[in-house]
């Protein structure tokens, strides 16, 4: 996933000045950077995916084979079985998902940073952390609100795979994203379309308001203190170092979103879930039968799909706002 940018030094979406950002502008750089990334990261989304349905409410007994070990070799098996078109399962709902989800979420942070800055009575131009978390989250919800359906499309096209010793999770198929969306609410209803929005809400907040005020307060850190230019390297190691921290606090929300996603509705009536009532269930059942540790699965995939798809998001948004700023857009 991705992010925004700074608050001062950043030209993502700039308050360099007390006038209001433009949302619908920071929403076609947001899906713009986005969609770039992902196409580029998507394979690392697949491979978490499928670590995290891997030994879903089982006991892992020791010395007992899986299917898929660590990253490399989940990325080679994968390669192998599946192709290139199994790396790159779901690369379609990943892009439509990126630009409703990062699009909103980026292009809101600094509308609404600005708004509670103005509310507050605050200089919109100085950092303040409260201010940036406050948004980031604000916004981090809204967009999951609105792209859940695609997030869950995704993760069920991700786990799905004909290869049969390669399967993981309960197995949807479906012919493509658009066929997804039309038969699972023909089968479930908006309530089946909305499967999981809940976890999702609490997954992508809990990391926006993380990864966004983190974002700006590296980046004015290693302008300030480290002497970097606020160039590509500096906007490489800043989206780095706040995707790590983001990994760390996303981890266990993402477990839960995988699984309330991909699970099946009921046989017999077509609702509810054969696993799951709620994130909370998913959460106390899932620490139950295969420990804490289980909230961590996928973590280095996880990062090694978050570390690149967040510096590629911010270096192709900068780039990006750039332009638009040489088109005098901004």
């Amino acid at each position: 996933m991705s992010s925004s940018a700074v608050a001062v030094a950043s030209p993502v979406i700039s308050v360099d000045t007390k006038r209001k950002p433009s949302a619908v502008l920071g929403f076609m750089a947001g899906g713009i950077a986005a969609c770039g990334a992902v196409t580029l990261t998507n394979p690392a989304e697949v491979i978490k995916t499928r670590l995290q349905l891997q030994g879903e409410l089982m006991k892992q007994a020791p010395g007992s084979k899986r299917i898929y070990t660590n990253f490399a070799q989940a990325f080679a098996h994968i390669a192998k079985h599946e192709g290139i078109r199994g790396l790159q399962r779901g690369l379609g709902s990943a892009y439509m998902y990126q630009i409703m989800m990062n699009g909103t979420r980026l292009g809101l942070y600094d509308p609404i940073k600005y708004s509670i800055h103005s509310l507050l009575k605050t200089d919109p131009t100085k950092n303040n952390n409260l201010v940036n978390i406050a948004a980031g989250g604000t916004g981090g919800v809204l967009s999951a609100a609105l792209a859940s359906p695609l997030f869950l499309v995704k993760t069920r096209l991700q786990s799905y795979t004909s290869h049969e010793a390669s399967r993981v999770g309960h197995q949807h198929y479906y012919k493509h994203s658009f066929d997804a969306l039309r038969s699972i609410y023909k089968a479930e209803g908006l309530r089946g379309i909305y499967r999981g929005v809940d976890a999702s809400m609490m997954r992508t907040g809990a990391g926006s308001s993380v990864q966004l005020p983190l974002y700006d307060v590296v980046k004015q850190r290693l302008i300030k203190v480290g002497g970097l230019e606020n160039g590509a390297l500096c906007h490489g190691l800043s989206s780095l170092i706040s995707g790590f921290f983001l990994c760390i606090v996303m981890n266990p929300f993402d477990i839960i979103s995988t699984r309330m996603f991909n699970q099946a509705p009921d046989p017999l009536t077509g609702r509810g879930g054969m696993l799951y009532k709620s994130p909370v269930d998913c959460l106390v059942k899932t620490v139950r039968a295969e420990g804490i540790q289980a909230l961590y699965k996928g973590f280095t995939a996880h990062y090694l799909r978050i570390g690149p798809h967040t510096i590629f998001t911010f270096v192709f948004m900068e780039q990006v706002k750039a332009l638009f700023e040489r088109l005098s857009l901004y």
